[in-house]
């Protein structure tokens, strides 16, 4: 992008308005009076030096817009009264240019309804002063054309700019969108990859079998199917600790679940590990039927919430007392910045 210092800006307007100043005090011997050119000078000054200011905002405070429309409409009228308005006054219609020049100011700080009434009050006093025909001898016309570049050109930068934003904001989301698209696509990767690693040596013996298996390869394929399906819903939550202590709880009988949530994405390197390796001693020391282990939601404390439930004792039954509702033989909170084994126990 390429942009202009708002200095240079500021310094070249600076030196059209000075050099307005300059033909007024060049003129003063012209007017009956030089008394109202001097005060319409003064207000010129003025309206420039708070419209130019280097710490002014961009857009033009509306106080500060009035005025100069103020200003706008007196110098005319002040100047004018002490010319003849039938004659030529060469220079003493400094305020021709200088108007145009505050209003062009105005309409470029985001001003351009007031700039185009600044406008029109000169063209007005010109027509009733010295006639329609002064407009063009005066440069009035001109005055007013570029009034009316600035506020195009205003308008053209002002929409460039919502365009320029919109462009970044829409450049943001793809790149974003890519960013997604990607990790998906490592993620499916990995999970593709684990799943070959789990499942190809099984399935190269289904082949070389012809699909025959006996009981117990059948039953390897269960697990097996079991671990693949904690690659795609526990995620996070397994590695290879995890993934150890799962199989062994299966092998003696126990249903495994793992479901991570999201609650742990944001968790990396030791402490996520710390994490896992609490869950594979967890679902290592407990004996329960059922274990289900899952991430807690997003802002809480724990991480990872484990669950072991036992069925109900055969025995009660035998004595005919009804005992329907499994035990809680595990209940586990990982705190998500979990104190090592081996640290001292805080006093």
């Amino acid at each position: 992008m390429i942009t202009v210092p708002r200095g240079l800006v500021l310094s070249l307007a600076a030196l059209f308005s000075t050099y307005h100043v300059v033909l007024g005090i060049y003129s003063l011997n012209q007017p009956r009076t030089p008394g109202p050119a001097i005060l319409a000078i003064a207000a010129y000054i003025l309206a420039t030096a708070l419209s130019l200011w280097p710490r002014s905002p961009m857009r033009m405070p509306l106080w500060l817009a009035f005025f100069n429309v103020a200003v706008c409409v007196a110098m005319p009228l002040l100047v004018g009264s002490q010319l003849d308005g039938a004659a030529v006054n060469g220079y003493a219609t400094w305020y021709v240019a200088a108007v145009g020049t505050l209003m062009t100011i105005t309409a470029t700080s985001r001003r351009p309804a007031l700039a185009w009434i600044g406008a029109a009050a000169l063209i007005v006093h010109t027509i009733v002063w010295a006639g329609p025909a002064a407009l063009a001898d005066m440069g009035v016309i001109g005055s007013a054309v570029w009034v009316a570049i600035a506020v195009i050109l205003a308008r053209a930068l002002a929409k460039a700019g919502r365009d320029a934003r919109q462009y970044a904001l829409a450049e943001r989301e793809a790149t974003d969108w890519q960013a997604a698209q990607e990790a998906h696509l490592y993620e499916r990767q990995v999970r593709l990859a684990q799943t070959i690693r789990l499942a190809a040596p099984m399935l190269r013996r289904i082949i070389v079998r012809g699909g025959v298996l006996n009981a117990l390869e059948r039953q390897e394929c269960r697990y097996l199917e079991a671990a693949v399906r904690d690659e795609i819903r526990g995620r996070k939550l397994l590695n290879e600790a995890v993934r150890e202590q799962v199989m062994a709880a299966r092998r003696r009988g126990a249903i495994v679940t793992l479901l991570d949530e999201g609650g742990i994405d944001d968790l990396r390197g030791p402490e996520l590990e710390t994490v896992l390796n609490t869950l594979a001693a967890a679902i290592g020391g407990t004996t329960a039927d059922s274990i289900i282990a899952r991430t807690a939601g997003d802002g809480s404390a724990t991480a990872v919430t484990v669950v072991g439930l036992s069925s109900a004792d055969a025995r009660l039954s035998a004595l005919g007392q009804e005992s329907p509702e499994p035990e809680v033989d595990l209940w586990l909170e990982i705190p998500r910045s979990p104190v090592p084994a081996d640290a001292p126990a805080a006093r």
